[in-house]
């Protein structure tokens, strides 16, 4: 079956809904495909409240936030949304090849935005030797057994990796009757947001067992528990010390994979340091007309900053169809000191937007830290903040008007 829209969206969660919305409020004809059965994404099983704080400016459970988006897309006529559709192949001439139980489609659009989120990392991702029995989750898929399908996934649990999602659900099995031994981090510091860690693990009195990390898994038909072990300043287990922990069920929370295999089968440019693609201020890839946004363009802390990118997206998208992103020149920006990435990577010009967001994460916590932005030896802006720490971005919003007459960008953090 063929089909032809302004703008197809591949991916119809908070960054996807949020790109929908903003490009179907240009008038543009917008198609989301989404591979669940719902729209919403991850949303629709974080029942915890926390989210919207910076977009809405209001405490909102996670279906809460969904709904608030959903809602908007369906009072856009001319926002159409598929279910249950599988993205096959996306071309350079921006056709999607996609399937679903109306069959094969070809959808012949004039922008694209990539916008499908990111998973957790599984046991093979992480590589952890032993036997293979059941009661070995992410923890997501914990997650949605207990908040949607209402099973309790084990009665002794231990976590490995301290993420937000396996912060959260520490506090969540306890609340539901399981014993939580306690998470497992293999950094010397925390993974997760500070709120998380005092509301979810402080609070109840959860142990957080530090540089440490899970080394063999022991069990026949259901897991019988783990050793755990020390690691050194280098990461590696010292195996003379490590422990046996009895458990019968393991949840892995140590870290997200932004999705991006349909990105990079048209040759895109990935960046390492993200596991998204390289993108300028607009949000564009480096190929003409693809788009990203969310967390398959960088891990987000919060989803307000999700929906923020994608609201830029869907408006970056309209201004490529109606010729209004020319490109007369790229800088790339360079960053120095403690900081691990930049997103966007480029500044395209003429810029056309008020002002830029750029958002970063720091390599190691740092005390009294100060970022910096230099057009080669000249400062333009500076930045104080008491502590930065990798679990949480920085967001720092700039004025175009100052960055229109630089030759060379570059951040930095520094004590």
């Amino acid at each position: 079956m063929l089909k032809e829209v302004d703008i197809v969206i591949i991916g119809g969660g908070p960054a996807g809904l949020s790109a929908g919305i903003s490009s179907g409020k240009k008038g543009k004809k917008v198609l989301i495909l989404e591979r669940n059965d719902e729209l919403g994404g991850v949303l629709n099983q974080c029942i915890h409240p926390g989210f919207g704080l910076v977009y809405y400016k209001e405490e909102l459970t996670g279906p809460e936030y969904a709904q608030r988006l959903i809602q908007e897309i369906k009072n856009l006529k001319n926002v159409e949304y598929f279910l249950n559709t599988m993205v096959l192949q996306v071309k350079e001439d921006k056709e999607v090849i996609a399937v679903n139980s109306d069959g094969l489609w070809k959808i012949k659009a004039k922008a694209v935005i990539f916008s499908t989120g990111c998973r957790e990392r599984t046991r093979g991702n992480l590589q952890i030797p032993g036997d293979r029995p059941s009661g070995i989750y992410t923890a997501g898929t914990a997650q949605r057994l207990v908040n949607i399908e209402g099973y309790l996934p084990g009665e002794k649990i231990l976590i490995l990796g301290s993420g937000d999602i396996g912060l959260i659900m520490a506090r969540r099995l306890l609340w539901e009757g399981a014993e939580v031994i306690g998470v497992v981090e293999k950094l010397p510091y925390p993974g997760g947001l500070t709120r998380n860690l005092v509301q979810c693990l402080e609070d109840y009195n959860i142990p957080l067992f530090l540089k440490h990390t899970v080394v063999e898994i022991k069990g026949k038909d259901r897991l019988e528990g783990v050793y755990i072990a020390p690691v050194d300043d280098q990461g590696n287990p010292i195996w003379e010390d490590k422990k046996f922990i009895e458990c019968d069920t393991l949840l892995l929370s140590a870290g997200l994979i932004p999705e991006n295999e349909l990105l990079e089968n048209l040759n895109i440019p990935i960046d390492i340091a993200t596991g998204g693609p390289f993108v300028d201020q607009n949000l564009s890839t480096l190929k003409d007309g693809f788009f990203s946004c969310g967390n398959s363009l960088l891990v987000n802390d919060l989803v307000d900053y999700v929906t923020i990118q994608g609201l830029l997206a869907g408006e970056s998208a309209v201004n490529f169809i109606e010729d209004a992103l020319k490109i007369e020149k790229r800088i790339k920006l360079k960053i120095s000191g403690n900081l691990r990435f930049v997103v966007p990577q480029y500044l395209s010009y003429p810029i056309n937007l008020k002002d830029i967001t750029f958002y970063m994460r720091v390599k190691e916590p740092q005390k009294k830290a100060k970022l910096s932005l230099k057009d080669k030896e000249k400062k333009l802006k500076e930045w104080r903040y008491p502590l930065v720490k990798p679990a949480e971005m920085i967001v720092v919003r700039i004025r175009s008007e100052d960055l229109y007459e630089v030759e060379s960008l570059e951040f930095s953090m520094e004590g």
